[in-house]
């Protein structure tokens, strides 16, 4: 069975619109995780549910870094509470240093909590959330850890995908080329 020349152009476009969309997909979505960080982002995943409604588990929280005096009173910020773990909650109450007052501390809370924090040290902040996307945390602790080689197979099928018909068009092409050279040298010989 043959294709017609309207339907294997009717399929060309197809798989050129198919395409596409996947790299540009992928393109958003490297974005998003990665390419935000060129911004001066920091972007955490939300694994607890202390900020929820606001920050459903599972969302990307953005991060811009900011001046510890432009904070204020009802301002989501993330900051250290150890070497590893990064908190976000809302601050409550801001408060000068007991030892000394050009310092700042921060008392937060959870918005599902119903209790403070203790206070945060303005060194451990990292910064302020800009704005959050729900579920995409999700992905992004499975790329990074237990789905890193998919997504590298996943990121190099994608390239063959979108270059395959360009190969085998050029294969083709050679082919095609060595053929007529080789009819070419048959009737060079038989003359």
């Amino acid at each position: 069975m043959t294709l017609s020349a309207e339907m294997k152009s009717r399929l060309k476009r197809i798989w050129n619109v198919s395409t596409s969309i996947i790299v540009a997909l992928a393109v958003l979505l490297a974005v998003l995780l990665v390419g935000f960080r060129l911004f001066g982002f920091q972007i955490y995943t939300v694994l607890s549910g202390s900020m929820e409604p606001k920050y459903p588990v599972g969302s990307l929280v953005y991060v811009r870094k900011i001046e510890p005096e432009k904070l204020e009173v009802g301002d989501d910020i993330s900051f250290l509470v150890s070497d590893k773990t990064v908190v976000t909650h809302r601050i409550v109450e801001i408060l000068p240093d007991e030892d000394d007052p050009d310092i700042l501390r921060f008392r937060t809370q959870g918005i599902a909590n119903n209790v403070t924090d203790a206070p945060v040290h303005e060194n451990n902040v990292i910064g302020k959330v800009a704005f959050h996307i729900p579920l995409l945390g999700f992905l992004s602790h499975f790329v990074q850890g237990p789905g890193r080689y998919i997504t590298v197979f996943g990121a190099s099928l994608l390239i063959l995908i979108t270059f395959l018909p360009d190969i085998l068009r050029a294969i083709k092409q050679l082919s095609d080329e060595k053929n007529q050279e080789e009819e070419g040298d048959d009737e060079i010989k038989t003359e």
